[in-house]
């Protein structure tokens, strides 16, 4: 964790799979110990229902309530280097591919499953350790996300400090924040394809001026 950002400053998807492939060496030299990362529960039912609700919750604390707050004080979104999905049906397909495998499992690994409970563990695997740990890597988390410009990585931040935090409180469940994570992508990548991205934004305006 403490080498992988100075690479950075080289190419962000460096930084992404050099602590990628750094975890699963780790993951190898234990022997497949996947309870390592917090994967120590098979997904059901139960958590299936469970990743649904978070992720409702999640898009309205996030896409109804706070984006509004955030796009009046630090602007839109830059998505521009996703502008290629809308409307590209093979485009979209793919993106939707790599948005499971290396966003929602991908990050969710590394940036939880390795960062924070690594963290954690080092600061004392106490209560306080890993809140500081919650922090630090969604800190990290927010910078990494830079490419969508000052809103994405406030957003990004606070977005992964909320996934961190229930983390904390299912730290043998990684695949809880897994579906989570890919369900709230596919929400957004799947609007950003319908050209619909900016549909919860624009009705929490119309609203707003509307009371």
């Amino acid at each position: 964790m403490l080498i992988a950002p100075i690479f950075g400053f080289i190419d962000r998807n460096f930084v992404f799979f050099f602590g990628l492939g750094i975890a699963f060496l780790i993951l190898w030299g234990s022997n497949f110990d996947w309870s390592k990362f917090g994967i120590g529960k098979k997904i059901s039912w139960k958590t299936v229902l469970k990743s649904l609700l978070i992720t409702i919750l999640l898009i309205i604390g996030f896409d109804i309530l706070l984006d509004p707050i955030l796009k009046m004080f630090l602007g839109e979104y830059d998505l521009s280097s996703l502008d290629d999905v809308r409307g590209n049906l093979g485009g979209y397909i793919a993106l939707m591919i790599i948005v499971w495998v290396f966003a929602a499992f991908g990050e969710e690994f590394l940036f939880r499953g390795y960062y924070m409970k690594a963290l954690a563990e080092l600061l004392g695997n106490n209560n306080k350790a890993w809140l500081l740990s919650a922090i630090t890597t969604s800190i990290y988390f927010g910078v990494s996300h830079g490419y969508q410009g000052t809103i994405g990585m406030v957003s990004s931040f606070l977005w992964a400090f909320c996934i961190a935090m229930i983390f904390n409180k299912n730290r043998n469940n990684l695949l809880l924040l897994v579906l989570v994570h890919g369900i709230y992508d596919t929400v957004g990548i799947t609007l950003l394809y319908l050209n619909k991205d900016h549909i919860i934004s624009d009705w929490v305006q119309q609203f707003l001026q509307n009371i």
